[in-house]
């Protein structure tokens, strides 16, 4: 069983920004999410912890190395898709893979190229080994970044807003080979898309002006929302009115009509009725929460 143990970390920029703020978690095997609005905090975590940048303050460990005295204990162990990453122009995906390969430390010729042509087919690659990486669509892009990610057998997979921009076929292709990877590892999904951690973590964490302000199973976090979420429909130049009056966590466009939802642990009557939540409404009261304390 792998573990990554972070403890109370502290980073703040030369211009005065303090992206993480006293963040603590442990995670274990399997998918875990960190979600969060864009500016929340996660890509300065997944850096840390990356070993690409230091805290300032606090400590992470991985698999009982300590990861800021000795970096290499971490790089050894890990795969990382950041949010975008350069490939070389000209190069095909085969001779890309098996120049990181070789920069991983696996020398072996025969242990590369069957290492290789496994991630290729598990990627979906394959037949498009030969093709120049820069010319790959988005989607396979994201495919080949997590072919690269993988070479080493790494124990510790970083991926950082893995789904934003692609279609939703490419999307559920992308979803399928997380969910693969991530049953004897730990895969960290850092996403500000909900759908993502939804469909595929089972732990989760969301993030926000640099703190951690909820962690725990989506289906447990989803459960304790139920008899509190509420729903009614209403015209664009009511939903002021209703602001002022109700706790109203999201709203949203439906066949011409603006839908609200509003928490509440009592019927707030007046058409409202109940809503079944869903990871979303988690997701919208915890940030409005923040939003409320922040006021």
């Amino acid at each position: 069983m792998n573990e990554l143990i972070i403890n109370n970390i502290n980073k703040t920029y030369a211009n005065g920004v303090k992206a993480l703020d006293d963040v603590s978690v442990t995670i274990t095997n399997g998918m875990f999410g960190l979600l969060g609005p864009n500016g929340a905090g996660k890509s300065t975590l997944m850096r840390t912890i990356a070993a690409l940048q230091e805290p300032d303050e606090g400590s992470i460990s991985f698999n009982g190395n300590d990861v800021i005295k000795d970096p290499s204990a971490i790089r050894r162990q890990l795969g990382y898709l950041p949010q975008e990453f350069g490939v070389y122009p000209k190069i095909s995906a085969y001779r890309l893979l098996d120049h990181l390969a070789i920069l991983k430390g696996i020398l072996d010729n025969r242990e590369r190229k069957e290492q290789i042509e496994a991630l290729l087919q598990q990627t979906n690659l394959y037949q498009d080994r030969k093709k120049v990486v820069s010319t790959f669509s988005g989607g396979m892009r994201q495919r080949f970044g997590i072919a690269q990610a993988l070479l080493g057998d790494p124990q510790l997979i970083i991926v950082d807003e893995p789904t934003a921009g692609l279609d939703p076929e490419e999307r559920n292709r992308f979803h399928n080979l997380l969910s693969e990877i991530g049953e004897n590892i730990i895969v960290l999904l850092s996403t500000h898309i909900v759908e993502d951690v939804r469909d595929l973590c089972t732990r989760m964490a969301i993030m926000s002006e640099g703190g951690l302000v909820l962690e725990g199973e989506p289906r447990q976090l989803i459960k304790d929302l139920r008899g509190k979420i509420w729903e009614k429909a209403i015209s664009k130049d009511a939903l002021e009115a209703h602001k002022a009056a109700y706790t109203v966590i999201s709203t949203r466009l439906f066949a011409g009509e603006t839908q609200i939802h509003v928490l509440s642990d009592d019927d707030p009557g007046q058409g409202f009725q109940t809503h079944e939540p869903g990871l979303e409404d988690v997701y919208f009261s915890i940030l409005f929460d923040q939003q409320s304390v922040n006021c």
